[in-house]
């Protein structure tokens, strides 16, 4: 396969149907040639790459991918669409007059931080064809779910980024201690005794946790603090702070959004921050829908 001039581009096309379909019924109806045809088709293709590619499935129903198929999957439907894409050129968005639902995956924190202020930014800048699904962030599919496009957007941690995904910092974080004001501590910072002392909440994104990324901060300084209650939704973390005299470590902008009824004081050590990425599948790069979307986000990020 050295020389692409002896090479039939659409057999790429039948490629991409038969491993879709996993069927050679279905995939000729799927491209409107005969079963025939794509069968002869799958004959070359098994020339060319030196591999049966499908083979029938034990239960006798349709065929089953081999490995080097798998393989292929992925980079021939990538090269379909960039030749499509190539063909068609790019078409503009207008996101006041488009009907398009943007699926977004984000931890919880992600989605208060910047997933509220993204709703309130395209409730003006979109028209009401343009909706937005927000879903808990899933690393074990998120890299598939995104390159199916089952998931347009992926706003998390450097830690949630798969690596062969296109990323774009939005800002770096700092964590900071809350309590409800009118606390009877004071509002002054803790030294480090104090605030191992207090009663802590923790959010536990696993959930049932009572050991969190501080506790591990604080266990290399040889020390521990007290975390009494644990929930799993940064939520509710206001709520549970204003009604006790519980304190708690978070990110400094959830802190921010909070200030209404919260204090903020810093931290008596040096704790390690994070970064908050915006992530996507770079068969989507050049889409205007997503090349919007992403505008958006890193002009609530700043």
């Amino acid at each position: 396969m050295n020389d692409l001039r002896a090479f039939d581009l659409n057999l790429l096309v039948t490629l991409d149907a038969l491993l879709t379909e996993a069927n050679v019924t279905r995939a000729a109806q799927r491209l409107h040639l005969s079963q025939s045809a794509v069968s002869g088709q799958l004959a070359r293709l098994r020339q060319l790459f030196d591999d049966p590619l499908l083979v029938p499935a034990d239960n006798g129903r349709g065929m089953t991918p081999t490995a080097r198929a798998l393989e292929l999957a992925a980079p021939v439907r990538l090269a379909l669409e960039q030749l499509a894409g190539i063909v068609r050129g790019p078409a503009a968005f207008d996101a006041t007059t488009a009907q398009r639902t943007f699926h977004i995956a984000a931890s919880d924190l992600s989605t208060a931080v910047l997933g509220l202020p993204l709703a309130g930014r395209l409730a003006q800048a979109a028209g009401p064809g343009v909706r937005l699904a927000f879903r808990m962030a899933d690393g074990a599919r998120i890299a598939a779910q995104l390159q199916e496009g089952e998931v347009d957007l992926l706003i998390g941690s450097e830690r949630m980024v798969p690596p062969h995904l296109r990323a774009r910092l939005l800002f770096d974080e700092h964590f900071v201690m809350v309590q409800r004001k009118g606390h009877p501590r004071g509002s002054l910072p803790p030294d480090l005794d104090a605030y191992c002392a207090l009663r802590h909440v923790l959010v536990s994104t696993s959930g049932g946790s009572l050991h969190g990324f501080m506790d591990e901060h604080l266990q290399a300084l040889g020390r521990s603090r007290n975390v009494v209650l644990s929930v799993q939704s940064f939520a509710l973390m206001p709520g549970l702070l204003c009604r006790s005299d519980h304190v708690a470590t978070v990110p400094s902008r959830l802190a921010a959004l909070h200030a209404d009824v919260l204090d903020t004081v810093p931290l008596p050590f040096d704790a390690q921050g994070f970064s908050l990425y915006a992530a996507w599948h770079p068969r989507f790069h050049a889409d205007p829908a997503l090349a919007w979307l992403r505008e958006q986000v890193v002009h609530v990020a700043a």
